[in-house]
């Protein structure tokens, strides 16, 4: 019995330490196992307003991106490395679009931009400022839109932790 106790506490030790080594430091951003390293495009951390929300077809009314609370004239930040492939206005709105090396493009609205395309950016860079004329919002908030080719992804998963799931011993 003590023999069977002793290796049970051992490989609890042995698990736990394992868990730790590998855990971030608190308040590190981690590094996703997909390499995408991409953080929040306002800071601190926002509030989503209006979640992704993809239509069933192409052709049919959604919300293509996520709704993120802010203030008007704050900075927004690329998520990500990469480089600016559009600053400009579209339908009216100031729109920026950053192209990432892992073949995601981000676009952010309403930014009124402080860069230009073909600027090359790295994550946290501040590549505009937040304009409080986005639809639906209450005040200012940021779209943030991320698409790979022609299909629309949900941005919070590029920065939300996955909850790590520890699987039970056996005896």
């Amino acid at each position: 019995m003590r023999k069977l106790v002793g290796r049970s506490a051992t490989t609890l030790l042995v698990t736990i330490a394992l868990v730790v080594a590998v855990l971030p430091p608190v308040g590190a951003t981690p590094a996703r196992a997909d390499g995408t390293g991409f953080t929040w495009p306002l800071a601190p951390r926002p509030h989503v307003l209006r979640a992704f929300d993809p239509p069933e077809h192409d052709w049919l009314p959604g919300h293509r991106g996520v709704d993120l609370a802010g203030v008007d004239g704050q900075n927004v930040l690329a998520a990500g490395e990469g480089t600016v492939v559009f600053a400009g206005t579209v339908a009216g709105k100031p729109v920026v679009s950053i192209d990432h090396p892992s073949g995601l493009r981000t676009t952010y609205e309403p930014v009124r931009a402080a860069t230009s395309a073909g600027t090359r950016v790295g994550r946290g860079n501040v590549i505009g400022v937040l304009e409080a004329e986005h639809p639906g919002c209450d005040g200012a908030c940021l779209h943030w839109g991320v698409r790979r080719g022609r299909d629309y992804l949900d941005p919070t998963v590029l920065v939300e932790r996955a909850p790590v799931r520890l699987k039970p011993l056996t005896s």
